[in-house]
């Protein structure tokens, strides 16, 4: 049997992830190859081969809705994020056309994946990314020229896929890095589910204790959190008994809840966090497109140095190009789409999709749009093609006009999906060698370090740097395939890039 180790040796069909056909739950299932197959249901059902991976028309349309309330919440966090902060002169960008423009890039790049991509992805502006444009690139420049540099960012990257130099990265990984990266980001979202839930907090003023407790104080207390724990409850409980579309009636049953406790309850509106579970006075708001187009491609180069600008796209560049590289292969393998040889179907096209949705993002003034690694709900849902992408990026087109209903989830609603979806990704760890260190060691870096760093990136960046040391040492640098090489060192860089720029800076 060929070392699975080795990314140049031929790879045996992998492993089936537990799959969630029947509503979420786990079940048995082969390779694509073995999955039930129908007999396509009309013209929409064999574009999306519905049938031909195992689903039906209800799944799609349950995981696109459950997709749609566990990212809903950007529509909120992308305007406070990029709203709060200022540019060089000042200058802030408007609250309601924020929202317009997340919620449009939102939707067209989620139905554009959904058509050229057939994946259940769904993409919108990206958390972190945002934060990088906000915080460290805005107030060196002005708007339009930071959201110029997401739009060079995002060529560069589709530059990367014509070429194929991203899908090659993407089919050298070995397939021990492969479940790591779907292993590690099932705890990086149940991790996400805690923290915006209110469960898990950083500790105020900390100087030597832990760094997170339980709840606020130390203990659970608070209506918000109660809600977050009986919709954990009612969703594994569904979940274990394998009730259809268990995630979804989580979300909504959970909602209702926390409305209706809202209501009847003193309680203060910042204990929700950024939603408030309350039926809005109006339903309907008038989108504002005034951002649209409001960027200058060049406009940062009068404003720093070349070195600076290198830095500044590099971090962009390199936190996109390797956060959708996580996403996808783990949500195509806990959705059991992965071919006999671990590959994405339609790869390449699915990774332009992403690349000029970065290049939508800035040309939108919503930041760089990139996958969506909650659009693991959907798949827990049972959603396995682009159809449920259709029905998620439909549904932020509504979002347009019916914003205030759109934003009625509180996150203590939508966090225990991402509990459930971090459990049904958790699974694929069994499929790692964990008798073989040099494959069990990056993958347990791999692991730990996303949910620990909160970052997808920096769990990848882990796992590779040490699967390449740990092959050298051993005397198999052969075995590694050169684009692995260069990869780990663009990350040796990308983690020691303060003293870079130090050294940088002093010459």
């Amino acid at each position: 049997m060929p070392d699975r180790s080795d990314p140049t040796a031929p790879v045996p069909a992998p492993v089936p992830a537990p799959r969630t056909d029947e509503v979420g739950a786990t079940g048995a299932a082969g390779p694509p190859g073995a999955m039930p197959k129908g007999a396509p249901r009309g013209a929409v059902d064999r574009f999306f081969s519905i049938s031909a991976r195992g689903s039906d028309f209800g799944r799609e349309i349950r995981g696109g809705f459950a997709t749609f309330f566990t990212m809903a919440y950007i529509l909120v966090l992308n305007p406070i994020i990029l709203g709060s902060a200022e540019d060089k002169f000042g200058n802030h960008l408007s609250g309601p056309q924020l929202v317009t423009a997340t919620a449009l890039v939102a939707a067209v790049m989620t139905v554009a994946m959904g058509v050229g991509g057939n994946l259940p992805l769904a993409l919108a502006a990206g958390l972190g990314l945002n934060a990088v444009v906000a915080f460290q690139i805005a107030p060196l420049m002005s708007w339009p020229d930071a959201m110029g540099l997401i739009v060079i960012e995002g060529l560069l990257i589709c530059v990367f896929v014509v070429t194929g130099l991203r899908e090659a990265i993407m089919h050298a990984i070995p397939s021990s890095l492969k479940q790591a990266i779907g292993v590690g980001i099932g705890l990086f979202i149940a991790f996400i589910g805690f923290v915006d839930a209110g469960f898990v907090t950083r500790i105020p003023g900390d100087t030597g204790s832990v760094p997170v407790q339980l709840g606020a104080t130390g203990q659970l207390s608070g209506w918000p959190v109660l809600v977050f724990c009986l919709g954990v409850l009612l969703t594994v409980a569904l979940l274990a008994r394998k009730v259809k579309g268990a995630i979804l009636i989580g979300i909504v049953v959970t909602t209702v809840v926390a409305v209706v406790i809202d209501g009847i309850a003193d309680i203060a509106p910042t204990a929700w966090g950024l939603t408030v579970p309350s039926v809005p006075d109006d339903l309907v708001a008038a989108p504002d497109f005034g951002l649209i187009g409001s960027f200058s491609l060049f406009g940062a180069f009068e404003h720093v140095g070349v070195v600076t600008l290198v830095l500044l796209v590099f971090t962009l560049l390199l936190s996109d190009f390797f956060d959708t590289m996580g996403t996808v292969l783990g949500v195509s393998q806990e959705a059991g789409l992965l071919d006999e040889d671990g590959k994405v179907p339609h790869l390449g096209r699915v990774l332009l999709i992403d690349g000029a949705a970065a290049v939508a993002g800035g040309a939108a003034s919503a930041s760089s749009a990139t996958s969506y690694v909650e659009s693991a709900a959907g798949v827990g849902e049972g959603a396995r093609t682009g159809f449920a992408s259709l029905v998620t990026g439909g549904l932020f087109a509504v979002a347009l006009f019916l914003a205030p209903l759109a934003t009625i989830v509180p996150s203590q609603a939508a966090a225990p999906a991402l509990v459930a979806v971090g459990f049904l990704l958790m699974a694929q760890v069994r499929h790692i060698d964990w008798e073989k260190y040099e494959v069990a060691i990056p993958a347990f870096l791999t692991i730990a370090v996303m949910p620990f760093t909160y970052s997808l990136t920096n769990g990848i960046g882990a796992g590779f740097v040490a699967y390449v040391v740990i092959k050298a040492v051993l005397g198999k640098a052969r075995e590694v395939h050169w684009l692995l090489w260069a990869t780990a060192a663009v990350f040796a860089v990308y983690f020691a890039i303060d003293p870079v720029e130090q050294l940088l800076g002093a010459k």
